[in-house]
């Protein structure tokens, strides 16, 4: 069926700036050795599936979401360790969530700052509420730029500062120094997005304490539930309180709900899965050191951004091998020639490595 373009009436009932964006794309991964957006490799074991179906089955699904939510909220708070007076925030995914933080900041003239390359949706969530994004660029070996990152705040007085802790697509922790001189810069909010947390060397949750304008963002994604979608926000009570009133009524399902609770419960589990995938990373990254066309980075997280001689050429020839990566060369000048790959399992690794060896 061929498409019709929209007629010139339609069009002038929509933003042309929203005409003018690209919408967020999706690989498609079938028959693939999906490798492009950092989820879990691992299912939920047999006999968790089966005990997990029995209690979704069992939800009222005709009705409204209640007070079920309440108890994932302080399921989180304690799984987080979240500090006395602080409150948490759910959202479908923390991607609502950077959504909602653009709505509740929408003042007019207000911006958002992030250093870049960076997550997209800090710049795409600013444009869609009016606000102007401010990308401040990392340096060459993807480190904060302490200079240009004061120089631009001191200029810019964002409302919201994203630090995404460690960094998407780079995958590194950030100078802790470096951001505690750009809190205490900040005129406004400093979000530190913790989506890689269960892999990272280390968290900002001990320290948040310390300022009344940090929040810290959360996802169970990379904890094992990309299909949940489910993310959270922690931070000072009566600041969480402020940005909760933007939040959509029941936007935690009560399947999305019950599948969280139940992962908390089974917490054990999702952690081995964690050091599995942190035990393979190192070797991932052990063998690519090794590797001759290949630089790699560092990684705290369950992707490595690596750079070669020709990352479209090397996408296109390990695709036609079976194995899906993300070709990042274009988000950024930064990250030219680079390409980031998920940390999967033992054998998903061994297949990326056999492709990308045989297409450089």
């Amino acid at each position: 069926m061929i498409s019709k373009p929209l007629t010139t009436q339609l069009q002038k009932l929509l933003r042309s700036d929203v005409q003018s964006m690209h919408a967020y794309a999706i690989q498609s991964a079938a028959g693939m050795v999906k490798l492009d957006a950092m989820e879990n490799p691992y299912p939920l074991p047999a006999h968790l599936q089966e005990v997990l179906g029995q209690r979704l089955g069992a939800l009222a699904l005709n009705r409204y979401p209640d007070g079920r939510v309440n108890d994932l909220r302080h399921a989180l708070a304690d799984y987080a360790q979240m500090p006395e007076g602080f409150d948490i925030m759910l959202g479908n995914g923390s991607d609502e969530l950077i959504s909602l933080l653009a709505l509740a900041c929408a003042i007019p003239g207000a911006s958002v700052l992030a250093p870049v390359p960076g997550f997209v949706m800090y710049a795409m969530s600013a444009q869609l509420q009016g606000l102007s994004f401010i990308g401040v660029p990392l340096t060459a070996d993807f480190e904060l730029d302490e200079t240009a990152m004061l120089a631009a705040i001191a200029e810019q007085q964002p409302a919201i500062i994203y630090l995404a802790y460690p960094n998407n697509p780079t995958a590194n922790l950030w100078d802790d120094e470096v951001i505690e001189k750009i809190i205490l810069a900040a005129p406004g909010l400093v979000v530190l997005d913790e989506a890689y947390q269960p892999f990272a060397s280390k968290s900002y949750i001990d320290r948040i304490v310390k300022h009344s304008n940090v929040l810290l963002m959360r996802t169970l994604s990379k904890f094992g539930l990309a299909g949940v979608r489910l993310g959270y926000m922690m931070g000072p009570k009566a600041l969480i309180a402020e940005i909760d009133k933007v939040r959509p009524p029941y936007n935690i399902s009560v399947l999305n709900c019950e599948c969280a609770l139940f992962a908390l419960e089974h917490r054990q589990v999702f952690a081995a899965q964690a050091k599995e995938l942190i035990a393979q990373r190192e070797w991932l990254q052990s063998a690519l050191a090794n590797m001759a066309g290949v630089k790699a980075w560092h990684s705290d997280a369950n992707m490595i951004l690596l750079r070669v001689d020709d990352a479209a050429k090397t996408f296109d020839a390990m695709k036609a091998r079976g194995v899906l990566v993300k070709n990042v060369s274009k988000m950024h000048e930064l990250l030219a020639n680079c390409l980031r790959v998920t940390v999967g399992s033992a054998q998903e690794n061994a297949q990326l490595l056999a492709a990308l060896k045989d297409s450089l």
